[in-house]
């Protein structure tokens, strides 16, 4: 897939497009464990960072950025297209989700990836900085990374 063809940039909250990275949230992080993102408390995203990556100017992957502290801005919430995983979108993803941080002055991302991401964020430069715990029934490590 050629790279021109992976587009990023931020979702504004309560969009359509905010619309279908809630389904697609859903899709590839809820429904394999028998949950649904529709019944959690989501108004909080409204502070949030929305960034999608699109193909064609379809949805194919989402994260979400939230700020913890001036410094500090957790990433979380990702989501690519089952279909398109090992493409790249992920790590485009996060690449734009480093510089997009560093550019509204945060200088460290944060988050929990599931133990079978671990991988993905190492290669990323991403360090564990926690043992193995739960969150949602699934093995998490927190995660961090310097973007300065």
């Amino acid at each position: 897939m050629p790279e021109t063809e992976i587009h990023i940039r931020e979702i504004k909250y309560q969009t359509p497009d905010y619309n279908k990275e809630l389904i697609l949230r859903d899709q590839v992080l809820r429904k394999p464990l028998g949950m649904s993102l529709f019944d959690e408390n989501l108004d909080a995203e409204i502070n949030d960072y929305h960034i999608g990556a699109f193909i064609h100017n379809k949805l194919v992957g989402i994260l979400i950025l939230t700020p913890l502290n001036v410094d500090t801005v957790k990433m979380r919430q990702v989501a690519v297209d089952e279909t398109l995983q090992s493409q790249k979108v992920g790590s485009k993803l996060v690449y734009f989700a480093e510089q997009f941080s560093q550019k509204k002055g945060y200088s460290i991302l944060v988050l929990n990836a599931r133990k079978t991401a671990v991988e993905f964020y190492e290669k990323l430069g991403y360090l564990k900085i926690s043992d193995e715990f739960l969150e949602i029934n699934i093995p998490h490590y927190k995660m961090s990374k310097s973007i300065r």
